[in-house]
């Protein structure tokens, strides 16, 4: 894997969000794990961000927020949904939006390293289903 893509994870739950720094590491990737979307959009990381992997359920700006945030900005991230509360909606309109892969927690290892590998083998333009 290509030790110079850089994931940032953003997710409120402090366990969470470490399990998936140490997975991601696991895999071969750099990885900034982040507490909030606010902390990832003022990390001076964001410039270098191949992949975000981002809870949808966070207090004051969403995953979905935050996503819609960057391609407002024209920062088109290529990202992976996780959530603990999967609904058909928020699938559908992730998807629709060009989000990656839409996972539910806990996020099973294999699903995880095939979205990845989607964003890697694409340059990271692929839009996909999981």
């Amino acid at each position: 894997m290509m030790k110079n893509f850089l994931v940032a994870v953003v997710d409120d739950d402090r366990f969470f969000r470490e399990s998936m720094r140490r997975l991601m590491r696991s895999f071969g990737f750099t990885v900034e794990a982040f507490s909030s979307a606010a902390d990832f959009l003022a990390s001076s990381r964001l410039p270098e961000t191949a992949c975000l992997v981002a809870d949808i359920h966070m207090p004051a700006m969403s995953g979905i927020e935050l996503h819609g945030h960057l391609v407002g900005q024209g920062r088109a991230i290529p990202t992976i949904f996780v959530t603990a509360y999967p609904n058909d909606a928020d699938r559908a309109r992730a998807l629709n939006d060009g989000v990656v892969c839409y996972l539910r927690k806990p996020v099973d290892a294999d699903d995880l390293k095939r979205c990845v590998s989607l964003i890697i083998g694409a340059g990271g333009t692929t839009a996909g289903d999981s």
